[in-house]
């Protein structure tokens, strides 16, 4: 029509300057709003590049098991690969063949492993990437408030020194440990070669330390729940497989005595290292009896959160065995596809029924894994400085999935600060120790109260001549809500 002016469509500039306006007007809120989690950490993790700097270069390098790492693999390179005569000066080699491989390469990048500021920098690397690796995680589940990632980085000096002025294997497995976790969120294991990287790259972590074996439970409930249990087994085959392949050089030479140094699961820790055990006297800290029991304790643990809190309600634990489109209630797959079906409204048998399912399948998911391995720090026969890192970066996704709604913020970030605090504390002490199993406790208990997975919904079975009613939904309480069709 004549006289009429179209409005051109707001360019890319105009968009910039419509976020950027409203970035100012919610100032106050970014540190809350989990939305803004990827304008923090970013600024986190550039301000991480200038602090790792800055302790590599004043913070004096302490020589623990760096030494060792090389003397080991030393004797790899000139050819011993019977496990039992592998060895440093701090005692023998008892780390998975994965460690073999990673660390000779730094043998060979460190100058034999004499260049300890260039190994320290490459810690620095490996620092850097499992921060991106981490909140990566906490971005794509937003739940989190952004202010909590300064204690996630900048704030521990224990998982600094661990990277970088200790050079301990660790930080490695935790890595691939993360890098697998991104790799379960892209749903890249309902693919089969995707499946088959995915695994391969968590039993990578394994192969260089056994810590990350605590992440397996949870792993296999997922796979259950994702596959069943005849699908499943390939899939474990395949994990076995890699340990059998990496390790195959070493079980040619000395089968026995590799899996003996390797993955020894009764090795006996010294007590005068123990952060979590300080209170109780060395005997009973030595005693078998009480490792069966926490392992008793350990293992009812993982089955009552699998069966009462990882499981979604009415679904019999027998239906995990079953291929998903053979369940009463069928899996679903953690793709975005599937969440925005779920989210759609749906016409079922002649009634309009909106519900929202497991909205955040990826937030499950990751939940079910960080609380298999905390479960498992909870109840660890023992847990030595470097052991720190092996939950250091999930707490927070922990304290912040409990069902406490009177753990505040602040209580949390207490919670948070006395962890921090045990682990800083040497040598431990009676109250050190106790304060770490009263902050465990606390999150575990938080854990255990927090809501269930949302049942997977089922057709109503009326006809679809019935005379369609208005639905209404309820909310945890069970007191009518609005209807969320408006």
């Amino acid at each position: 029509m004549a006289g009429v002016v179209r409005r051109k469509p707001p360019g890319p500039h105009s968009q910039v300057w419509a976020k950027l306006r409203t970035l100012w007007q919610e100032k106050h809120l970014i540190l809350f709003k989990p939305e803004y989690t990827l304008l923090v950490v970013s600024l986190l993790w550039l301000l991480e590049i200038g602090i790792n700097v800055w302790v590599i270069q004043k913070v004096a390098y302490t020589e623990i098991d760096w030494r060792a790492y090389m003397d080991e693999v030393e004797g790899v390179i000139n050819g011993t690969y019977d496990y039992t005569e592998l060895k440093g000066d701090t005692g023998p080699l008892v780390y998975p063949a994965g460690f073999v491989y990673i660390f000779t390469a730094l043998y060979y990048i460190t100058s034999h492993g004499v260049n300890i500021r260039l190994a320290q920098y490459l810690f620095a690397v490996f620092y850097l990437i499992t921060l991106l690796l981490v909140f990566r995680i906490y971005h794509r589940t937003k739940k989190v408030p952004p202010y909590v990632f300064f204690f996630v980085c900048c704030a521990s000096y224990r998982i600094h020194s661990i990277f970088v002025l200790r050079l301990f294997n660790d930080p490695v497995a935790m890595l691939l440990l993360f890098g697998a976790i991104n790799l379960f969120m892209d749903g890249h294991w309902t693919l089969g070669c995707g499946l088959y990287r995915q695994v391969s790259h968590r039993f990578l972590a394994v192969s260089v330390k056994m810590n990350v074996l605590l992440f397996a439970p949870g792993l296999l409930f997922l796979l259950l729940s994702e596959f069943g249990l005849i699908k499943t087994i390939p899939k474990l085959t395949l994990c076995a497989a890699i340990q059998l392949l990496l390790g195959l050089p070493f079980l040619m030479e000395n089968p026995v005595g590799y899996m003996n140094r390797a993955f020894d699961l009764g090795r006996q820790f010294m007590f005068k290292w123990t952060v979590n055990w300080r209170f109780l006297p060395e005997w009973l800290f030595l005693s078998r009896y009480f490792h069966l029991l926490l392992l008793s304790a350990h293992l009812l643990t993982l089955l009552l959160f699998a069966l009462r809190r990882w499981k979604r309600p009415g679904q019999s634990v027998f239906d995990l065995l079953k291929e998903p489109s053979k369940r009463k209630y069928p899996a679903q797959k953690n793709t975005v596809d599937h969440i925005l079906y779920f989210l759609g409204v749906c016409y079922l048998d002649g009634k309009l029924t909106q519900f929202i399912s497991d909205l955040n399948d990826e937030s499950q998911m990751v939940l079910i894994l960080f609380a298999s391995n905390f479960i498992g720090m909870c109840f660890s026969r023992s847990l030595h400085y470097q052991f720190y890192v092996w939950y250091f970066h999930t707490l927070p996704y922990l304290l912040w999935s409990g069902g406490v709604k009177k753990l505040a913020h602040l209580l949390r970030v207490l919670i948070l600060g006395l962890i921090e605090l045990s682990w800083n504390t040497y040598p431990s002490t009676h109250y050190s120790s106790a304060a770490l199993h009263v902050c465990h406790f606390i999150m575990l208990l938080s854990l255990w109260l927090a809501p269930a997975p949302d049942p997977t919904p089922t057709p109503n079975t009326t006809t679809p001549t019935s005379t369609p009613t208005p639905t209404t939904a309820h909310d945890d309480g069970g007191a009518p809500a609005k209807d969320k069709r408006q």
